[in-house]
């Protein structure tokens, strides 16, 4: 426990996750005695935010903060034990955030899927967070808790089965139906936009082990999925765009975790798109429009006019009949190096990017400030699979509409 006067502070609370989020928090995913507050640039918003929550969240504080005020943020950090933020893109206006937080010993979570902002972040901060105490926990939404907490689960199960854990894991998107928002956007073309102008940066995103700590062992090439056929799901496979960030988290996990899964350990993800010449088709297409779309966006003049005209802006998303009609249905494998075999499915029962996110972001810094000893899980950067434990399986299970189940396993 803490002598902080809150367990939580929401940071981007007016922003299209962070409303969802707080509602969330206002309603079903109520935490007995939790004392959280919630923080922004404008007070207006805050307190448009604040009276369409209804009067039982009347108590909960305001803090006004912008993201650039190290002055207004450090006060924030000093009253509360754990910072959840939404405000993206993280690239631009995250940094001041998560420094103070890795330097006053404050617990972090975000949903940033930026890669190299990250790994950047991880390079400046790592230490101070070591020496303050402060957790510092990325990926905390759609990317990459379903991939890196479905790993952790398919692992444990097969350990408890088998006696070993998996070398090799796949992961095949079933199903889904989300829509996208102006800040998954924005980010995206952040992105793109500084790997054009910097050779190092475009390098270090072909790397999958971008964000494995130096002296990591993994070596094994990992597969990035191109249009193939898959014939343990029997089915044409097209690339999943999520799995630029999923793959690293997840591999990174694997380099901090002691023992790890496998000292040379395989792992990608992929998009089910059908069995015969309709499957083999729609990869074709779903390859060939992403293939379209960040060709397009590499040219500055497109870039403006899709951001302007064509794509969501910041603060848009799906619609809360969308959110509610959304879901997600994702398929493990996993095999282990004597050929034992295991199936694991996970599912959420909302939009991905937004309903669900909203209801793993917040699950994840409940968890974080309740159920996760600072004396065994000390200060530093980790994964969600690193940091959290079955505690957090379950309150996403109870309390989030996620599922997680053992299909089948087979003995080799």
């Amino acid at each position: 426990m803490t002598d902080k006067e809150f367990d939580v502070v929401i940071f981007g609370a007016t922003s299209f996750v962070g409303q969802i989020l707080c509602r969330y928090l206002a309603d079903e995913g109520s935490e007995p005695d939790l004392k959280w507050a919630i923080a922004g640039r404008s007070q207006f918003k805050l307190r448009e935010l604040k009276t369409s929550l209804g009067k039982s969240v009347q108590a909960v504080p305001i803090f006004v903060a912008d993201s650039f005020d190290e002055v207004a943020l450090n006060n924030l950090c000093a009253r509360t034990s754990l910072v959840i933020t939404t405000v993206g893109p993280y690239a631009l206006y995250g940094e001041t955030l998560l420094r103070v937080c890795a330097q006053s010993g404050t617990d972090y979570c975000d949903l940033t899927g930026e890669p190299q902002w990250i790994k950047r972040m991880i390079a400046l901060y790592e230490d101070d967070a070591k020496a303050s105490g402060a957790r510092i926990v990325n990926c905390c939404g759609f990317d990459s808790v379903p991939s890196d907490i479905g790993v952790k689960f398919l692992q444990q199960e097969a350990l408890k089965k088998f006696g070993t854990m998996c070398d090799k894991v796949r992961l095949r998107v079933k199903a889904i139906r989300g829509g996208p928002s102006g800040g998954t956007v924005a980010s995206g073309i952040n992105t793109i936009t500084q790997a054009g102008k910097d050779s190092a940066l475009r390098r270090e995103l072909r790397d999958l082990y971008s964000l494995c700590p130096p002296g990591h062992r993994n070596m094994v090439r990992q597969d990035e999925i191109r249009v193939m056929y898959d014939n343990e799901f029997k089915s044409w496979v097209a690339p999943f765009i999520m799995a630029t960030i999923n793959t690293r988290v997840v591999l990174r996990s694997n380099a901090l975790m002691n023992p790890s899964y496998a000292e040379q350990f395989r792992y990608d993800e992929g998009f089910l798109t059908g069995d015969g010449s309709k499957g083999q088709k729609r990869a074709k297409q779903l390859e060939l429009l992403l293939k379209i779309l960040i060709g397009l966006l590499s040219i500055p003049p497109l870039r403006f006019f899709l951001t302007r005209f064509v794509f969501p802006k910041p603060g848009d998303g799906p619609s809360l009949d969308e959110q509610i009609s959304g879901f997600y249905d994702f398929r493990f494998l996993g095999r282990t190096q004597h050929g034992d075999e295991i199936k694991v499915k996970v599912t959420g029962n909302q939009d991905p990017g937004y309903g669900s996110t909203a209801k793993m972001l917040a699950q994840a810094g409940v968890s974080l400030a309740r159920d996760v000893d600072k004396q065994k899980v000390p200060g530093g950067f980790w994964t969600p699979a690193t940091v959290f434990g079955d505690d957090y399986i379950n309150r996403l299970t109870t309390n989030a509409g996620l599922s997680f189940e053992v299909l089948s396993t087979i003995r080799g």
